[in-house]
């Protein structure tokens, strides 16, 4: 009885679902399986995705094992905000590729009474927090941590190491351009790119005349 006169039950508020982990660990087959069972709960639901992300399809979020979801391309992240109006649950993918406003908008939407699902690469090929990942995943109820296996070790990766060359952070490809590793072979990876890149005569920039 005490309790039903102190909890305000009028006062619905959603909350925020992080999947995080390396390339090719399962953060997409993980969201679009929370989705799909949302779909079938007849719940409506909303699919973001950076408008960058054309990698698989135009409008579908998919997973590297070919699972598919039709999703929303947006530029930017200020336009979730006003497409996820009347949802009971939005999915957002690739969230490291948006700017820092998703954050602030994720707990806008969670804060109307939305469950929000978010997944994301947690570091980038360097090995740093990426974009707005980790104020997303300190901002959230539930954060699961997915893992590939490492292709050197067997062992349980968290790394996404880049064979291609470049500073970029932006990079979308696959397993040609990166390689799920563990903590170990990652840096013995990393060790032996910058040994190659300073050994390569062809990568000496000649200076302007």
């Amino acid at each position: 009885m005490f309790l039903e006169n102190t909890v305000n039950h009028k006062e619905q508020f959603g909350w925020i679902e992080v999947i995080c982990g390396s390339m090719f660990s399962g953060k997409t087959e993980e969201l679009i399986r929370r989705l799909k069972r949302a779909q079938f709960a007849k719940q409506k639901v909303e699919i973001f995705k950076p408008a960058i992300d054309t990698r698989y399809h135009d409008e579908m979020v998919v997973s590297h094992d070919a699972n598919e979801i039709r999703s929303t391309p947006v530029p930017a992240a200020a336009n979730i905000r006003i497409l996820a109006q009347g949802c009971d649950v939005v999915g957002i993918d690739e969230a490291q590729f948006f700017d820092d406003e998703i954050v602030s908008i994720c707990n806008d939407l969670a804060n109307s009474g939305i469950r929000v699902i978010v997944a994301g690469l947690d570091m980038d090929f360097k090995g740093n927090p990426f974009g707005p990942m980790p104020a997303l995943m300190a901002t959230a109820e539930y954060v699961t941590k997915v893992h590939a296996v490492c292709t050197r070790t067997g062992n349980l990766a968290n790394y996404s190491f880049r064979k291609a060359q470049g500073d970029s952070l932006v990079l979308l490809g696959e397993t040609e351009e990166y390689e799920p590793l563990s903590r170990a072979a990652y840096f013995n990876a990393m060790k032996e790119q910058a040994e190659k890149e300073e050994n390569n005569p062809s990568k000496t920039k000649n200076k302007p005349e």
